[in-house]
């Protein structure tokens, strides 16, 4: 697996956090979040990041701002993109198990860096469960196809 990470200027102290983790599970990964000395705009480090998802450069991505909203919402609109917003361990497992989602927000001034290591840990870790999962994730994908 290789995962994009980025961040804001608010997301810092997580992408650390998320940084030892995907070190600790040998996941190969690019650090392109902002290097935290001024404010940023988090469009700018959402979009590149879920293009490069899904262009297939990348597996997955990890995305982190104050909330997580503006990150979730940016990466969003990108085709082909199925980004999850996820404070909490059973929706990161629901996310990947049920919406096969390729990247994960979360919000640092939101939830604290034991909680957002655990998630993405769980995240990274939980597999798609197909079956009847999968029929609802491909409706979303035609959708996306005839809307574009």
């Amino acid at each position: 697996m290789k995962v994009i990470l980025t961040a804001d200027h608010a997301g810092m102290s997580i992408r650390n956090e998320v940084k030892d983790l995907l070190e600790e599970l040998n996941i190969e990964y690019e650090d392109a979040g902002c290097d935290g000395s001024c404010s940023v705009d988090y469009p700018d480090y959402a979009l590149p990041a879920a293009k490069r998802v899904a262009s297939g450069e990348f597996d997955r991505g990890i995305l982190i701002c104050g909330t997580g909203i503006g990150m979730s919402i940016s990466a969003n609109k990108v085709k082909g993109i199925r980004c999850a917003l996820v404070h909490d361990m059973f929706s990161a497992k629901a996310t990947r198990e049920h919406n096969n989602s390729n990247v994960l927000a979360m919000g640092e001034r939101v939830i604290g860096p034991s909680l957002a290591k655990e998630i993405a840990r769980i995240w990274l870790t939980t597999e798609f469960a197909g079956g009847r999962h999968e029929n609802r994730v491909n409706k979303i994908t035609a959708y996306e196809e005839n809307e574009s």
